[in-house]
């Protein structure tokens, strides 16, 4: 059946298309310009001559950057921390959403245990106390002291909470009476129908873990232990020139501190591209439509 539109209508949907594509061209082209910029060359950079396609197209910048073995080393340590950290925060923050979930009968302690979470939220012990804590504890200098601070998020636990209460009563009931217990309960009924918030909460622990580079800074007291953005930062931020042989300084001489910074960028940006089409189809929230037959 061919559904006959008015002109209003029409009218809308074209100009709702054409904003949605300026909005989307507004979030392509920075990325294009940084791309374009880190394949330039030093002058065609420095001139302000490079818009969306690259001038006098080499990949010094990226040689520059990735040549040296602590970018290597820096990368392995960064996928270590995202797979422990990643499933530190999904583990910790799944078992706390489930059992804040519960109503105050099921868990008496459970008001005392919000109101706890949620303090934690809104004021921190600062960084010293912190850096205290880390060092006391000997996670220094140790690939621990990148993920367990940060294990539990509550910003993130609190999207779960909500996500999980929002959930039929009526699946959580018909399991309790086939005689699942509550592991069983939240591993086969909950964690399946609830995909939509751990996909998203995965994505945004993905990034923090991917993008945050001031604690490899204060935590590690050798370079040769930094993730990757906090290498990266050095690389611009810091020059070491005595660590450089001729041929980095003959390299430096053909780089400038505007393409390095934009091979930077892409670097640490296209791994999160990559993730994110995977983990997209499971925003919609539609799959707990159904679950329950009347």
């Amino acid at each position: 059946m061919v559904e006959n539109k008015s002109i209003s209508r029409r009218v809308f949907e074209v100009g709702n298309y054409t904003v949605l594509l300026l909005v989307s061209l507004l979030c392509i082209f920075p990325i294009v310009h940084i791309l374009a910029i880190s394949f330039s060359s030093s002058s065609a950079a420095t001139a302000g001559a490079v818009s969306l396609w690259p001038v006098e197209f080499n990949t010094k910048s990226y040689s520059f950057v990735i040549k040296e073995p602590a970018f290597l080393k820096s990368f392995i340590i960064t996928l270590q921390r995202l797979a422990l950290g990643v499933s530190l925060n999904m583990v910790l923050g799944v078992l706390v959403a489930y059992a804040l979930s519960k109503e105050v009968k099921d868990f008496r302690f459970r008001t005392i245990y919000v109101w706890i979470f949620v303090i934690t939220m809104l004021f921190g012990g600062g960084l010293i106390p912190t850096y205290m804590i880390v060092m006391k504890t000997g996670l220094l200098n140790t690939i621990w002291a990148l993920v367990l601070p940060s294990a539990v998020n509550v910003f993130n636990v609190i999207l779960i909470l909500n996500f999980f209460r929002g959930l039929p009563k009526e699946l959580l009931e018909a399991a309790f009476i086939d005689g699942a217990s509550h592991w069983k309960t939240l591993a086969r009924v909950v964690i399946p129908v609830s995909m939509p918030v751990l996909a998203t909460v995965t994505l945004f622990a993905i990034v923090f873990h991917w993008n945050e580079w001031f604690t490899g800074l204060i935590y590690m007291n050798s370079p040769d232990k930094y993730p990757l953005q906090s290498y990266l930062q050095t690389v611009i931020v810091n020059k070491d020139f005595s660590r450089l042989t001729v041929a980095d300084l003959t390299l430096l001489g053909k780089v400038s501190d505007r393409t390095v910074k934009a091979a930077q960028i892409f670097l640490g940006t296209v791994p999160i591209l990559l993730v994110y089409p995977f983990l997209q189809r499971y925003f919609m929230s539609g799959i707990v439509m159904g679950s329950v037959k009347e």
